[in-house]
Formats: structure tokens, sequence, C-alpha cells
């Protein structure tokens, strides 16, 4: 199985709670890819620089220069922070943008109608990621080697220019592209046998993946002032119900859109929980 565990911007913000997520995660065996955020830090950066952050639904509007800012924290201090924590903890990460070795283009996002502004909204320099544009060959060749890729939420449209990413979409964009994926088993040969279930049509091999949610809750909550309201299970009517109730809002709402199309897509688990808990099975699970 691959393992896509994202973390969001308040864990990359706490250095007590990033170090221990960052040993559980070196612990963890098997595959494993990281996909972080970092938006508390870019608008700590942001306000810091006389700027105002603008944020609709739980995305960044990014003008030229919030495109500047953001690619500093997310793919600058955020991310080579992560990295050269994961190799203290004995696991050999690379650091990457969507723009080095082409691993994850995106398209500019057009003008869109949000609905709780009834108007459309130009998010400036944000992009769009499917997953037929991540690059789940180089992944998986890094994932042979026993390499960790670290992500961050900046990408490219593959002409030169830079764009920002939620990076909830770039986890499950990055799950669905592996669990998709087809490779050749070291044998060359698909052993066509009952053990193996995961054999494709023309004898390649896919893996199992798993899509993990950490931030600094211990799930999905019923009352957001208590922490101890998880609920266990949410499938799109439930959450449908919730976001009416205006008890999911702001980031969580991308969040649990993007682990429906994930199981939509065939990764075969989706799991949101707090950081502490990456090793447990405390959590909100998508159905």
């Amino acid at each position: 199985m691959i393992k896509v565990v994202k973390i969001g911007g308040n864990v990359v913000d706490n250095p007590e709670l990033l170090r221990e997520f960052v040993k559980d995660f070196a612990a963890m065996p098997g595959m494993k890819v990281l996909v972080h955020g970092g938006g508390v830090m870019a608008s700590q950066m942001q306000k810091a620089m006389g700027m105002t952050p603008v944020m609709i639904e739980g995305r960044r509007v990014t003008d030229e220069d919030t495109l500047k800012v953001v690619t500093m924290v997310y793919a600058g201090w955020c991310n080579k922070n992560i990295t050269a924590l994961l190799q203290g903890a004995g696991c050999n990460a690379i650091g990457l943008c969507g723009a080095d070795c082409n691993v994850i283009k995106a398209q500019k996002r057009p003008p869109v109608y949000v609905e709780s502004l009834g108007e459309d909204v130009d998010y400036g320099y944000v992009g769009d990621v499917k997953a037929d544009s991540v690059n789940a060959s180089f992944i998986y060749y890094l994932l042979e080697k026993g390499i960790v890729p670290v992500l961050c939420a900046i990408n490219h449209d593959g002409e030169g220019n830079l764009l920002n990413t939620n990076a909830d979409t770039i986890a499950s964009s990055v799950a669905i592209a592996m669990s998709g994926y087809k490779y050749r088993s070291r044998r060359d040969v698909c052993c066509r046998c009952e053990e193996c279930p995961h054999c494709c049509d023309d004898g390649r091999l896919t893996h199992e993946t798993e899509l993990i949610y950490c931030f600094e809750k211990n799930g999905v909550l019923y009352d957001k002032d208590d922490d101890d309201s998880v609920i266990a299970q949410i499938d799109k009517a439930k959450f449908e119900e919730l976001k009416a109730e205006g008890r999911v809002a702001d980031g969580m709402i991308p969040k649990l859109s993007n682990s429906f199309k994930a199981i939509d897509a065939g990764v075969a688990r989706v799991v949101i929980k707090h950081a502490k808990n990456l090793r447990n099975n405390i959590g909100t699970t998508l159905i």
C-alpha cells in the first residue's frame, strides 16, 4: 500500500507537534508520500509585509505579490525544514515543488462561481490539479529507491509560470494518481495468483492507496468547540447536511470535497485525524 499523508499549516507552524509527527511518519513502514501546507505561516508573512490575506471558503486568492510570498514560504522554508527534520529522523526524503522534475502540473483556474458569495471569483495565480497531471512514474521511481517525496503547494503550468494550489487538492490528486499507476513487478511478470488481487488486465500491478489528512483537530467535529465531538464516519449525504448546518466550513470544505473525489476515483481509504494520531485509529473515516 502507498500512503499519501498531508499535514496542514497549523501543524507545520507548531515546532513541537511537527517534530512528533515527523518521528511517527518516519517510523511508518512502506511506501509513503508527504504533502504539506503552510497557509498559517504564509498569512503571517503577508501581514508582516503589510499585505492582507484574502481567503474564500478555505482557498487563498493569489495575486502576483501573494504568489511570491507563498512560494518563499511553501517551497522554501516549510518544505526544506520538513525535509531536514525527516532526514534527522532517519527518513531519506527529497523536498519538491511541482516544477521540480515536472512532478505536478496545474492549469490556471478561471473565475468560478462561489455559491456562498453569489458571484464569480477570480482566484488569481491559483492552479487546479488533476490526477493525470501528476507525474506518477517519477514519484514511484523515488518510492522504489526508498526516497520519500515531500511535496509543497506550489506547482507550474508547463509554460514557465508558478501557481499556488490547495495542498488538500494536491494530496487527493497524488493519491488518485498513485492508486491508478500500473507498474511491473521485479520479476517483470504478473503472478496472476489469488494473493495478488491488484493485477491489471495487461499484466501490470497496482497498489492500493490510502489518503490521510493530518491537522490540529481529532477529526471532523460535530461541534467545532468540542474536540471530543469527532464524527467517526461521514458519507456524501452527511457532508452536505453538515455543510448546510454550518458545522463544516472554511478549510474543511475543500478537505472533505477532495476526500470524496479520491474515494470516487478508487483510493482505498481516506481518513482525517490529528497529527499526533497518525499511527492509531482515532479520526474520521470517509465512506
